[in-house]
């Protein structure tokens, strides 16, 4: 099969399951799965062995690794929702490279932390 070709059968079937509920499972242990089958993938659609460097593949596929898709997704809820989070400011006064950040509440309820909001 042409490059094309595999691509959009890498899109209509593999990239469609793992977008599907993307927010909610991005943070889970299985994401780290997701990942390695989605290497695998791109390693078999481009003919390489399991030894060569994922990186590059990604690029020259124009594929967006899970992490990525995964916080291209949440990135858009945090800017619409600034309201929800705190700044570093409001939290302390020194001025560090986190200044400007949000800050991370602390939280022990492990169904708070796998969350939208605490991620």
């Amino acid at each position: 099969m042409s490059l094309n070709n595999l691509k959009t059968v890498y899109y209509y079937y593999f990239n469609e399951i793992i977008s599907y509920g993307l927010a909610f499972r991005g943070n889970s242990s299985h994401a780290m799965k997701i990942f390695r089958i989605q290497k695998i993938m791109v390693r078999i659609m481009m003919g390489y062995k399991n030894w060569f460097s994922w990186g590059n593949l990604f690029r020259r596929l124009e594929i967006l690794p899970f992490v990525s898709q995964y916080i291209l997704l949440i990135m858009p809820f945090v800017v619409k929702n600034k309201n929800l989070f705190i700044l570093n400011p409001e939290n302390h006064t020194k001025s560090t490279r986190q200044f400007n950040n949000f800050y991370q509440p602390i939280s022990n309820f492990t169904v708070y932390q796998r969350g939208v909001h605490y991620i």
